[in-house]
């Protein structure tokens, strides 16, 4: 097993680029299913949870080739439906949350589809309710193996129908919207997610011949069509690592240049790190972070405390919400996070007041940081990373604090973070990365 460990108190300085949004890549990767024809992706981060599902593809017949760092290239032209029913795809499908979306490819094409029971972070139920449910409104048929906890879906056909989905579920209106593009007729999905990422995957499908209206809004207009194409797709830069770089040069004191951040698609996150007291500007399609001394909270224009919370796009995202309450431990001035979506989200502040952070959770929803305004700084302990952005609060924190710490289970943190010790030390941060006995 690895760790990191980190030597912290280091003011970092330079120029780092984010990488491709693991989100849209788990998407995209799926939607190369809809087609027997070459699709080639650019910026797909080189990151673990995407490689599972690259490994997972080519284990089902994908073809895959990677010419190039961050390019890959899928094609789809000789697929075996009979994999989803095996031991090994319920072993590493189970692993991962991004695999539930391989279901409207599946049911587009082959009329038949697998679920298991979602995998990815512990942060708290994920139900498969908007998935399953749209899926019958488009003519599908599921049974439940409760033994191996498995969906099995089939459907003669698929037809075009009015969706309003209860939750604007991310994955669940990818589904349905790759499911819809291959259906008979037309498909309406109400109350659909409509992120970036989301976005991006719909404008990646119009590029190979399917015909959706209403992108960037939350009622889509799905006209189904035949067949799809290939086509060539680049991925959008990783928002979430946008806003944990901000984050980190705050907490470091640092002077950062973050660089093809994609600005026009960052919604509220600029503007809600500036709430909390964080200068940043925008240079083209680049962020610079200043070092600050101090940074301190705003209130709102009532004069109660700063909330900060999770909502779904355009809101603010439920990923950023873990680098929030942790920059803010070093702020000047208080805040309450409240993290709506995820029951466990927060669970990790129990790491941050071992480390002299003032928080108090409120319940698992809930905490109320008061910031230390730099006076009294964290302190190096040992820790072990619960989930992705949780683990990525923990390493800021851990670079900010005084003397050494450890962070176990960092497994997690490679799921979504592309070789995060080597290009932070890049930038003069202290991360080795060491081999536990």
């Amino acid at each position: 097993m690895n760790a990191f460990e980190i030597r912290g108190g280091r003011r970092l300085h330079g120029s780092i680029t984010p990488q491709g949004a693991k989100n849209e890549a788990l998407q995209v990767l799926c939607a190369a299913m809809l087609t027997d024809e070459r699709v080639t992706l650019t910026n797909v981060p080189d990151i673990a949870d995407v490689n599972a599902l690259i490994e997972l593809l080519q284990d089902m017949g994908v073809k895959i080739d990677r010419p190039l760092p961050n390019t890959v290239i899928l094609q789809a032209d000789n697929i075996d439906p009979d994999y989803f029913n095996t031991h090994s795809f319920r072993q590493k499908s189970g692993k991962l949350r991004g695999t539930v979306m391989l279901a409207g490819p599946m049911l587009a094409r082959f009329r038949k589809a697998f679920i298991p029971q979602p995998g990815g972070d512990k942060i708290g139920r994920r139900r498969l309710d908007t998935h399953i449910l749209g899926f019958e409104r488009l003519g599908v048929n599921f049974d439940y193996d409760s033994d191996n906890q498995l969906f099995t879906m089939t459907a003669e056909k698929l037809t075009g129908t009015h969706l309003l989905l209860e939750e604007p579920s991310v994955t669940g209106t990818a589904n349905m919207v790759m499911a819809a593009a291959l259906a008979e007729g037309i498909t309406t999905i109400y109350n659909a997610a409509c992120e970036p990422y989301l976005q991006q995957l719909c404008i990646m499908l119009n590029s190979m011949g399917a015909k959706i209206s209403g992108i960037s809004s939350n009622l889509l207009t799905i006209e189904g069509v035949k067949t799809l194409s290939g086509c060539e797709h680049r991925l959008l830069a990783d928002m979430i690592e946008v806003g944990s770089f901000i984050g980190l040069a705050a907490m470091t004191q640092s002077e950062l240049t973050i660089k093809n951040v994609d600005a026009q698609q960052l919604g509220l996150i600029p503007d809600v790190f500036r709430r909390l007291g964080i200068e940043l500007h925008m240079n083209g399609d680049d962020i610079f972070v200043p070092a600050q001394e101090h940074y301190r909270i705003q209130k709102f224009i009532d004069g109660s405390i700063l909330t900060v919370y999770d909502h779904p796009w355009p809101g603010f995202t439920p990923d950023l919400l873990s680098i929030i309450l942790v920059t803010a431990t070093q702020s000047k001035g208080t805040v309450l996070v409240h993290q709506k979506m995820f029951e466990s989200r927060l669970f990790f502040v129990d790491k941050l007041i071992e480390m002299g952070a003032q928080i108090v959770l409120c319940d698992p929803h809930r905490a109320v940081v008061i910031g230390l305004d730099k006076q009294v700084p964290l302190r190096g302990i040992n820790m072990v990373s619960p989930d992705i952005r949780a683990g990525v609060a923990l390493l800021i924190a851990a670079l900010s604090a005084t003397g050494k710490s450890t962070i176990q289970n960092i497994h997690q943190i490679d799921r979504g973070y592309e070789r995060i010790d080597v290009r932070l030390n890049a930038l003069g941060a202290d991360i080795r990365r060491v081999a536990l006995t």
